[in-house]
C-alpha cells in the first residue's frame, strides 16, 4: 500500500522533484561547482559546449570512420574550423594535413577564443597536443574568460595532457577572469584526484592563491566534500 501511495506521489508531480530541494545552494555557493553538482539538470541537447556541434552529432554515441569522414567534408570549405574540429575528435591527420599545407594558424581561435591547443586539452588527446606543441600551438593562449590549456586541461583531469603542457612551460598559477587557477578547477573535479596529486608535487605551485570569492584551492575541496 504504502508503494502505491509513493507512486501516486511521483505522478502526481510529473515525476519531477522538487526544484527548491534540487537546487538547494549554500549561503557560498560557487558557480565552478553547478556543472559537477547539478549535471542532472542540464538537459541532454545542451551537452555540447561548442556551438558548432550539429544535431546529428550529439546524438551519436559511437560515430563510424564514415560518419567523420562526412563531417570533414562539411568542413573543408573552412580550415579553421576543421582544425579545431578535428583537434577537439581526436583526427590526427586532419591536424598534420591543415598544418602541412598551411591553409590554417596552428593558434586559430573560435568566437570564445578557444585555440585548438584548448580543445585537445578539453578532450584529452595527447598526440594531437603534442602535435599542435610542435607545430608552434601557444601554451600561454588565452579564452574570453581568460583559460589556459592548462586549465582546459585539469578541469577534467586529463593528467597526461597537464603534464605534457607543464613540461612545455605552462604556467601552473595563471588565473582565469575569476582568478581560478588549474588546481582550482582539479579540486572542484570529483575525478581529479591524480591532476591534483600532479599540480601538487610541483615546486612552483602555489596553492594559497585565492579565486574572486576569496577560496583557496583546499578550501574548495573542503567545502565540496570531495577530498
Amino acid at each position: 500500500m504504502e508503494n502505491i501511495e509513493n507512486e501516486k506521489e511521483k505522478a502526481d508531480d510529473g515525476g519531477k522533484s522538487d526544484p527548491e530541494k534540487t537546487l538547494d545552494f549554500s549561503e557560498y555557493f560557487n558557480q565552478l561547482e553547478l556543472l559537477e553538482t547539478h549535471r542532472h539538470l542540464i538537459p541532454l541537447g545542451t551537452q555540447s559546449l561548442w556551438v558548432d556541434d550539429t544535431d546529428e552529432e550529439e546524438e551519436q554515441d559511437e560515430e563510424t570512420e564514415e560518419w567523420y569522414q562526412m563531417q570533414e567534408q562539411k568542413l573543408e570549405k573552412e580550415p579553421n574550423k576543421l582544425l579545431l574540429w578535428a583537434a577537439e575528435k581526436n583526427r590526427l591527420a586532419t591536424v598534420r594535413r591543415l598544418l602541412s599545407e598551411k591553409t590554417t594558424q596552428v593558434n586559430t581561435r573560435d568566437e570564445d577564443e578557444y585555440t585548438p591547443l584548448h580543445r585537445a586539452s578539453y578532450s584529452g588527446h595527447l598526440d594531437i597536443v603534442r602535435e599542435l606543441i610542435g607545430q608552434g600551438a601557444d601554451v600561454h593562449a588565452v579564452t574570453v574568460d581568460a583559460w589556459t590549456p592548462l586549465h582546459s586541461a585539469c578541469k577534467w583531469n586529463n593528467t597526461k595532457v597537464a603534464s605534457f603542457l607543464l613540461q612545455h612551460d605552462a604556467d601552473i598559477n595563471a588565473q582565469t577572469n575569476g582568478l581560478l587557477t588549474p588546481l582550482h578547477l582539479a579540486a572542484g573535479n570529483r575525478d581529479g584526484k591524480d591532476t591534483l596529486e600532479l599540480l601538487l608535487m610541483n615546486r612552483y605551485i602555489k596553492p594559497g592563491l585565492k579565486n574572486n570569492l576569496e577560496e583557496t584551492a583546499f578550501d574548495i575541496a573542503r567545502r565540496t566534500s570531495i577530498y
